[in-house]
């Protein structure tokens, strides 16, 4: 996946700031907060475009939300999926003790809850704390 044919595959509008993004996401195997977005984007980058730019992505089903221990959001690329308004998200996030990284573990699944009745579930994050395997070697 490259980021100029993920935009035109969720209908959007190509920009240089989308698409740097976009391959920010791209390159990173773990959620990225708004700070490593900067960090990684540089100055020339309004932190105001940079928000409606998640917003978009987020909306569209490209990005999911990502809630670390402390409430602070994190965001990582959707797996295929997804849909504008539509997300599946019901997978483990792992947040790293050492690192500080947040990584989705795709493979490991929540498990269904049974909700009272009158409850609709909307969506579901399960956050794991430990030592991921790269501090655990």
């Amino acid at each position: 996946m490259n980021a100029t044919q993920t935009l035109k595959n969720f209908d959007l509008r190509h920009t240089n700031g989308r698409e740097e993004v976009l391959n920010l996401f791209l390159g990173a195997d773990h959620a990225l907060s708004h700070g490593d977005i900067e960090n990684g984007l540089g100055p020339d980058h309004d932190r105001v475009t940079i928000y409606r730019t998640l917003r978009t992505f987020l909306d569209k089903g490209i990005l999911h939300k990502v809630l670390d221990d402390g409430g602070n959001p994190k965001y990582a690329l959707c797996r295929e999926t997804c849909a504008e308004g539509n997300h599946h998200h019901d997978h483990v996030h792992f947040k790293c003790e050492d690192c500080g990284q947040t990584t989705c573990l795709d493979q490991v699944i929540i498990p269904v809850v049974a909700l009272p009745n009158g409850y609709s579930r909307k969506e579901m994050n399960l956050l794991i704390q430990g030592v991921c395997q790269e501090c655990n070697k």
